[in-house]
C-alpha cells in the first residue's frame, strides 16, 4: 500500500525544499471524474524527487473519489493534502489545524445570506436546474446556479451557456454588492459554481501551513512552491495562489497539460 514510507523522507528527496502543490479539478483530473492511470504513475514518480501536495476547494471525500481508491486513503499519496484551500489539511496522513467559515461568519448572517441566495436561483431563468444549489463546507460556502446535482453532460452545457450568458459573474456582482462589505471573497471555478468564502482564506490559505511547519522540529522551509492550476485568471480560484509572490505558478488547461510540464520541468 502506498503511503509517506514507500517514498524518501521529506529533508531526504533529491529536490531539496522545493514542493509541488496542485489544483484538482481540471489540472489532475477533469472536472469532477477520476484522475487517469498516466496521472497516478507521474504524480508516484515525483513525488519520489520532490514533496507534493494537492489544493483544493472541495473537501476531502471528494478528493478521495477523484484521486484515490476506496482502500487507499487519499492522504496516503501526498504528502500535503489540502481540503477546502487548507482549512482542513493534512502532513504525511496526519491532520494539521482547521478552521471554520461558520465561526468566522455567524449563524444569523448566514441564514440572511442563504435565503438571498437560493431566492435569486428561484428567480433565475437558465435552461436546467436540478438539485443543491448552495453546498456548504467547513471552510467557503459553494453556489452552483444549476445545482451540484447535474450529471456530467448537463454540467457541460451549463459551462458552455454560463460562457455565453455570464449567468455566475452576474450572480456574483449581485451578491458582491449585498454582502461584499462583510469581508467575503468571490471565486469562480469549476464548471459549474462559484465558492464565496472570507477574504484571505483563498487557496492561498494553504501556504500558512507550509510556512508553520517550517517553524516546527524537523520541519522544512520551501523556498521554491511550484502551483499548477487551470483557472489562473483573474477571478478564478486558482489566481490568488498562482500570482502569489510566494509560489511559481504553471497555468494548465486540462490534466494533460499538468502532465507535460511535469515530464519536462522534473525530467520524469
Amino acid at each position: 500500500m502506498v503511503n509517506a514510507s514507500s517514498f524518501p523522507p521529506l529533508a531526504e528527496r533529491p529536490i531539496k525544499n522545493t514542493i509541488v502543490l496542485f489544483d484538482v479539478d481540471g489540472t489532475l483530473t477533469p472536472a469532477r471524474l477520476h484522475a487517469s492511470d498516466e496521472m497516478l504513475d507521474i504524480l508516484h514518480r515525483l513525488r519520489e524527487k520532490v514533496a507534493i501536495g494537492f489544493v483544493g476547494g472541495s473537501d476531502l471525500a471528494k478528493q478521495q473519489e477523484q484521486l484515490s481508491t476506496p482502500d487507499v486513503p487519499v492522504t496516503d499519496l501526498f504528502d500535503f493534502a489540502f481540503s477546502e484551500n487548507g482549512l482542513t489539511a493534512y502532513k504525511s496522513g496526519q491532520s494539521l489545524p482547521s478552521n471554520s467559515f461558520i465561526k468566522w461568519f455567524g449563524e444569523d448572517r448566514y441564514k440572511e445570506f442563504v435565503n438571498f441566495v437560493l431566492h435569486y436561483v428561484a428567480d433565475l431563468d437558465i435552461p436546467v436546474k436540478r438539485g443543491t444549489f448552495v453546498e456548504f463546507r467547513n471552510g467557503m460556502v459553494n453556489i452552483s446556479p444549476v445545482g451540484r446535482n447535474a450529471t456530467t453532460k448537463e454540467r457541460l452545457e451549463f459551462e458552455a451557456y454560463d460562457k455565453e450568458a455570464g449567468v455566475r459573474k452576474a450572480f456574483v456582482a449581485a451578491l458582491r454588492e449585498k454582502f461584499g462589505h462583510l469581508g467575503l471573497t468571490f471565486s469562480i471555478g469549476g464548471q459549474i459554481s462559484f465558492d464565496v468564502f472570507p477574504t484571505g482564506w483563498d487557496k492561498t490559505y494553504c501556504l500558512r501551513h507550509l510556512e508553520e511547519d517550517a517553524k516546527k522540529p524537523g520541519g522544512i522551509e520551501y523556498t521554491t512552491v511550484h502551483f499548477f492550476g487551470d483557472k489562473t485568471a483573474e477571478g478564478g480560484n486558482d489566481y490568488e495562489i498562482y500570482t502569489d509572490k510566494r509560489t511559481t505558478g504553471h497555468s494548465v488547461t486540462k490534466p494533460q497539460d499538468t502532465i507535460d510540464v511535469l515530464k519536462k520541468l522534473f525530467d520524469l
